[in-house]
């Protein structure tokens, strides 16, 4: 049960999030995924946004999902960025179903958490895949707080830790990520998995923060370190992903996306 201490902080959080401007996706996520590492004890936190491809092969056990895009809090030696998470991925891509990679399909399409020490057997933190990936770079427990938003797409935060969660912990981390549709969104909608026709590049995805600025596509290319026919073949590509013809099209489609 969560103590009204609790609820206000929670409730501070969701204030402080909300202040971050529309081009700050990135910080605000991290801002909101540090606040709960700190209390909650977690070492690390992602965030990963889930989508389902139409067509999935018969068998197929995870029924079409693919992890489209993925944030991580903090780098994972030796990876820089995320680089620990998808060589995860990489193993579900690859469909070499490890027991873990079932938990986020019960109860799809529903509000949910998923915990590896709750939720897996006890055989399993004696697995080879345990211990590369979870154990050999400190977390010894896991939880997720998955939100959907249509049948297709899904937003999905992780929390590593050291040691086991309390279900008061898992309680606060449900609680705190429900309340927030809005920024579910605004994740999917910065990666381009929610308006979107395709998932953007991590170098659109940059592109279109400073897009969401009052920046010139000189100025983008000056802050991406790109040159400024690259920054506009990359605002070209964005515009035909979300399907509009100008900057004020897409703030509008963010802005009605996001209300």
């Amino acid at each position: 049960m969560m103590t009204g201490e609790e609820q206000a902080w929670v409730h501070g959080l969701w204030d402080e999030v909300s202040d971050f401007e529309a081009s700050q996706c990135e910080r605000a996520s991290a801002h909101l995924m540090g606040a709960l590492c700190a209390a909650t004890g977690a070492w690390n936190a992602t965030w990963a946004g889930a989508v389902r491809i139409g067509g999935a092969a018969q068998g197929d056990p995870l029924k079409g999902w693919r992890v489209a895009s993925v944030q991580a809090l903090k780098p994972v030696p030796p990876h820089e960025d995320e680089g620990h998470f998808k060589e995860i991925l990489k193993e579900w891509d690859r469909r070499e179903i490890d027991p873990s990679f079932l938990l986020p399909m019960t109860g799809v399409g529903a509000f949910r958490t998923y915990a590896f020490r709750r939720d897996l057997p006890a055989g399993w933190f004696e697995s080879p895949f345990f211990r590369r990936y979870y154990e050999a770079v400190g977390t010894r427990d896991a939880v997720f707080v998955a939100f959907p938003l249509n049948q297709d797409c899904e937003s999905h935060f992780g929390f590593y830790a050291g040691r086991p969660f309390t279900p008061g912990e898992i309680a606060l981390l449900a609680y705190a990520l429900r309340g927030i549709k809005w920024f579910h969104r605004h994740l999917m909608m910065s990666s381009g998995l929610l308006a979107a026709s395709a998932p953007l590049t991590p170098a659109e995805r940059r592109v279109l923060q400073l897009l969401l600025t009052k920046a010139s596509e000189k100025e983008i290319a000056r802050q991406a370190e790109i040159a400024t026919s690259t920054a506009h073949q990359h605002v070209t590509s964005i515009f035909r992903k979300f399907a509009v013809r100008s900057r004020a099209e897409l703030m509008s489609l963010w802005l009605k996306s996001l209300g």
